[in-house]
């Protein structure tokens, strides 16, 4: 009856998803048989700070004056990274997201915190999504030194995309990239692990990433995954353009 993966959510987030699949249940057996399983909604830790800025390299504007909505897929992107112990020293984990649907575009793991493993999240962003240079793309983030590169602001130049960037030492001006950061901890680092390297990080990660994609209920986005509210986005236009 149960995902294994229903072990992050409540009771009425299970509820919910059980609803979907056509399972009809009340909500109170729902609540029984989760406490006979022992299972019960994960509990969000308080994150850890990883933002190393250099106060001296110029920074672009912020465009986003925490204001993480759009009106459309690609229309911005945010951009964070978070760390993961293991047996073997700290992995990194970096994540793209893109704020429409709080999609999950780009992703990467690596054993250094370097500007070149942030890039190739982005990369896979840019491939995966293949935005139209000039298209009013904004790419924010924090104000770390990886983003800040240059390597990293050509690589927004060249592909056409706004670059913005929140404040030194304020983690509200990245609110929703930090959201996920979160959810990936709790969903998946704190309750999977003790971590043997970055092997199993990164595996983990890429089931975690197509779960959160793909099956995941958001209450921001009307309790649907990423993926069902971009499609029906589509499917919208694509319906306005035929009666245009």
């Amino acid at each position: 009856m149960f995902d294994e993966n229903f072990g992050v959510y409540g009771v009425r987030k299970v509820w919910r998803q059980l609803a979907r699949e056509g399972v009809a249940v009340a909500r109170c057996t729902v609540a029984r048989l989760m406490r006979r399983m022992g299972l019960q909604g994960v509990v969000r830790g308080k994150a850890a700070k990883t933002t190393v800025s250099d106060r001296v390299t110029p920074c672009p504007a912020d465009r986003v004056n925490r204001r993480f909505q759009a009106p459309r897929p690609n229309a911005l992107w945010l951009s964070d990274f978070t760390y993961v112990a293991t047996w073997q020293g700290f992995v990194y984990v970096a994540f793209v997201i893109d704020a429409y649907a709080r999609r999950i575009v780009g992703w990467r793991v690596s054993r250094t915190a370097h500007a070149g493993f942030v890039l190739d999240a982005l990369e896979q962003a840019l491939h995966d999504r293949r935005p139209v240079g000039g298209d009013g793309l904004v790419h924010h983030s924090d104000r770390g030194v990886q983003y800040v590169s240059i390597r990293y602001t050509e690589r927004l130049a060249e592909a056409g995309i706004e670059p913005s960037v929140g404040s030194v030492g304020d983690s509200y001006d990245n609110a929703l990239a930090e959201t996920i950061n979160g959810l990936y901890k709790t969903e998946v680092i704190r309750r999977r692990g003790p971590w043997r390297n970055l092997d199993a990080v990164e595996f983990a990660t890429l089931e975690w990433v197509d779960w959160f994609n793909h099956r995941r209920l958001l209450e921001p986005i009307g309790n649907i995954p990423p993926a069902e509210a971009e499609a029906r986005y589509h499917a919208q236009a694509e319906v306005m353009a035929r009666a245009a």
